[in-house]
């Protein structure tokens, strides 16, 4: 009995492992979408994924160039302030 060879697909993603939200747009800095796009990715259709890339180009220029480095101390200071 022969084995089957099982294959993979490539999934067309943006993604540059730059992964780090502009808190002002709410998209990555490195590939443009937002955080709901990056965990709906694997499940979307070939041409859901098509369009939201056609969009990231534009979405890309709205964003800082550099992610900002916030340090843990100021993250849970600006965690519990917005919960006051």
């Amino acid at each position: 009995m022969e084995a089957q060879e099982k294959v993979m697909t490539a999934i067309e993603s943006p993604c540059i492992l730059v992964c780090s939200i502009d808190m002002k747009t709410g998209f990555c800095f490195g590939c443009g979408r937002t955080r709901e796009e990056i965990g709906a990715w694997i499940g979307m259709t070939t041409e859901t994924r098509r369009s939201v890339m056609a969009q990231l180009p534009a979405r890309l220029e709205t964003v800082e160039r550099r992610p900002r480095r916030e340090t843990r101390r100021t993250r849970m200071t600006r965690e519990r302030d917005a919960l006051s």
